[in-house]
């Protein structure tokens, strides 16, 4: 059957595909007729309550083959250096898949400098850390400046889209909010009601707990990696082989692909937390995902960086290890995300061709080999994983420029591949998402902004540190820590005035704007004007009607 949109999106747009329902096995006959005609008089309310109590199992559209290969067509089937077709990535998937494409796209766009700087740089002696002083203030104007362009150039597309100057919706509860049934007393409707000191306390005393366990255990971890690279230093030290060599690289590799697995079972552990939580919106429920998963992934993926640079000061085992975590990081997201679950979906889609040539009912056997075929795919869970994956990667690039040039190198490479491999993702190994309008990437771009003020730190502290600085006050270390913090404070004031010179809106979007907000104030009085004269018309009416005899 074909409907609007689901309960679950709110948007008014051309997004009108075929939606698939699926319901629970031991669901009754009335509730399926009333579900039935809920859907026929186009009401939007009840499929959360149904999705809520398990009656309705999940809720998604069918891709539209047509349309889907016309994207496809121009988007990633040719591998060709191109840009990414964004207006049409919005048309099929909405605004906010389309603004994670589109950023994808210009960070990789964005990294292309830092790599080619940093490619001779490489070529220098590791040892000489002053080489790299204008390579860390380049990366640190780098880092503000993309940002900055990136909010014009998201203005400009959100404008042309219609949803820049979006007003922000009333949220209704999200499926799995519960509580007792009581009046919501700013919409006066029935729902579930759940006192905000049960939530608070859950957070408190459990939740937070939690998350203090987890980092814990990720700096056990990380100690048994320094354990096992002293390990394979002392045999490498006591053979000299070309065995023990490769060897070095051994600890890093397997740290990384911890790292990867322990991020990825904190991810599950943090949803069912924040879930237990039971926030009633949406937005609430995201916040507090965020903020879970962002300080674990954070501290587990560079916390052994920060402690090799500053503990150790280790500068050869900091440059090897950030090498291997990034570049195994890279590999095991692209088979992981992309090509793992794509060759587990074609084999499915072998075994649901031999069923329905098995059949012998009278049905549209290619309508119901779709609807078979795409109920077994992933659910595209929103651009959380795909944004915390730039966001580690920029952290990579940024924290440690001038100990390892090369990273923005391997960045960009793994971008290329990264458009193509998402694309794929988005189109034929999960499910079509329903559309969802966005002004912007949101809370990322706080977090990216954040993540390059911690980078002004561990560069100026890690030149600070270099042998070739020290050098120059032999004598008082205090002078030398007192113009390391001073650097570091005029490179982070330069950093915020350049945040503040550069428009978030370009000009011709501001006047547009402007322009706008005229019109409408003019529109407003016009009306109010043309209300107020006719209601003096019908008072001199009413008050010639009293004095006639």
């Amino acid at each position: 059957m074909k409907v609007t949109l689901s309960a679950l999106d709110t948007h008014e747009s051309s997004f009108t595909p075929l939606v698939v329902i699926e319901l629970a096995q031991d669901v009754k006959e009335e509730t399926k007729e009333w579900l039935k005609n809920r859907i026929i008089t186009k009401k939007k309310d009840g499929v959360r309550r149904l999705l809520t109590s398990g009656i309705v199992v999940q809720v998604f559209p069918l891709h539209d083959n047509e349309a889907l290969k016309k994207l496809e067509d121009t988007w990633y089937t040719r591998f060709t250096l191109k840009f990414q077709p964004i207006d049409r990535i919005r048309g099929y998937f909405g605004e906010t898949i389309a603004l994670y494409f589109g950023f994808l796209e210009y960070f990789t766009f964005a990294l292309i400098p830092m790599a080619i700087i940093g490619l001779p740089y490489y070529l220098f002696a590791w040892e000489d850390y002053d080489k790299y002083v204008i390579f860390a203030s380049f990366n640190l104007i780098w880092s503000t400046v993309i940002l900055e362009v990136w909010k014009r150039g998201c203005a400009s597309m959100t404008y042309r889209w219609g949803t820049l100057v979006m007003k922000r919706k009333f949220e209704e509860p999200r499926p799995g909010y519960h509580g007792v049934l009581g009046i919501n007393p700013v919409t006066g409707r029935e729902e579930p009601l759940y006192p905000s000191y049960k939530r608070q306390l859950r957070i408190y005393l459990v939740s937070l707990p939690f998350v203090c366990l987890c980092l814990y255990f990720s700096l056990f971890v990380m100690m048994i990696y320094f354990d096992m690279e002293a390990w394979a230093l002392g045999l490498h030290e006591d053979s000299g082989s070309e065995w023990t060599s490769i060897l070095l690289y051994v600890p890093s590799i397997i740290y990384a692909i911890v790292i990867e697995i322990m991020n990825r079972l904190y991810r599950y552990a943090a949803e069912f937390l924040t879930s237990w939580e039971n926030h009633r919106l949406e937005s609430a429920y995201q916040n507090h995902l965020i903020l879970k998963v962002l300080v674990f992934n954070f501290l587990n993926c560079f916390a052994s960086l920060f402690y090799i640079a500053f503990v150790l000061r280790d500068m050869k085992l900091l440059r090897q290890s950030l090498a291997t975590l990034l570049i195994t990081s890279q590999i095991l997201n692209q088979i992981v995300e992309s090509l793992l679950p794509y060759w587990l979906q074609k084999k499915h889609h072998v075994q649901v061709k031999k069923k329905v040539e098995a059949l012998k009912a009278d049905i549209d056997a290619t309508l119901y080999e779709q609807v078979v075929l795409e109920k077994e795919m992933g659910t595209y869970l929103g651009t959380f994983d795909d944004y915390l994956e730039l966001f580690l990667q920029f952290g990579y690039v940024s924290l440690f420029s001038c100990v390892y040039p090369l990273a923005a190198a391997f960045a960009v490479l793994n971008n290329l591949t990264e458009v193509n491999s998402d694309a794929l993702k988005m189109c034929r190994v999960l499910k079509r998402p329903f559309s969802e309008p966005s002004a912007s990437i949101g809370v990322w771009q706080l977090a990216f902004e954040t993540m390059s003020v911690i980078s002004v730190v561990t560069n100026c502290a890690l030149i600070g540190m270099s042998p070739q600085v020290n050098a120059l006050f032999p004598e008082s270390k205090t002078d030398l820590v007192l113009i390391v913090v001073a650097v570091e404070h005029m490179l982070l004031a330069l950093k915020f005035i350049l945040a503040f010179a550069i428009p978030d809106k370009p000009r011709h979007i501001q006047m547009k704007l402007a322009r706008l907000e005229f019109e409408s104030l003019e529109a407003l009085k016009q009306q109010q004007m043309k209300l107020t004269a006719e209601n003096l018309k019908e008072e001199c009416r009413e008050g010639g009607k009293e004095k006639a005899p």
